[in-house]
C-alpha cells in the first residue's frame, strides 16, 4: 500500500468519513475506490487529486512521512448531545404563547395579501 493510500485512509479513519461519501465527492467509482483503499489497485496521480480535492486538502498533506503527528492537528468536531429534561410548566406556557404569537403573525402578513388583491 502507498504512503497516499495509507494517510488517506489514516485521514479517513480520524475524520469518521465513510468511502460512498468520497465516491461522489472524487467521482471515483465506489468499487474502484474500494480497490485502491484496500491496496488491490495502484492510484494514478489523477486518482491523487480527486481524492485530496474530495476531503479539501492538497495532494501533498498525504504524502508526507510522519502522517501521524499531523492527525493532532486535524481538528475533532466534537459530539455533543445532552438531554433538557422535561419542561416546566413556566417553559410549556410559554413556549405555548410565542406559538399563538407565530400563528398571530402569520394571519397579519396573509392579510396583508388579501387586503391588496381586494377592489373597490
Amino acid at each position: 500500500m502507498s504512503l497516499f493510500v495509507s494517510n488517506f485512509n489514516n485521514y479517513l479513519t480520524t475524520m469518521k468519513i465513510k468511502q460512498n461519501y468520497i465516491a461522489n465527492k472524487s467521482g471515483i467509482d465506489e468499487k474502484k475506490l474500494s480497490r485502491i483503499l484496500n491496496g488491490h489497485q495502484a492510484e494514478t496521480g489523477n486518482d491523487m487529486e480527486q481524492l485530496s480535492k474530495a476531503v479539501g486538502q492538497p495532494v501533498h498533506f498525504f504524502l508526507c512521512d510522519n502522517f501521524t503527528s499531523i492527525n493532532n492537528k486535524i481538528p475533532q468536531v466534537p459530539r455533543i448531545s445532552f438531554y433538557a429534561g422535561n419542561p416546566t410548566k413556566k417553559q410549556t406556557d410559554f413556549a405555548n404563547k410565542l406559538l399563538d404569537m407565530m400563528e398571530n403573525i402569520d394571519e397579519i402578513l396573509s392579510a396583508k395579501s388579501r387586503f391588496l388583491k381586494m377592489e373597490f
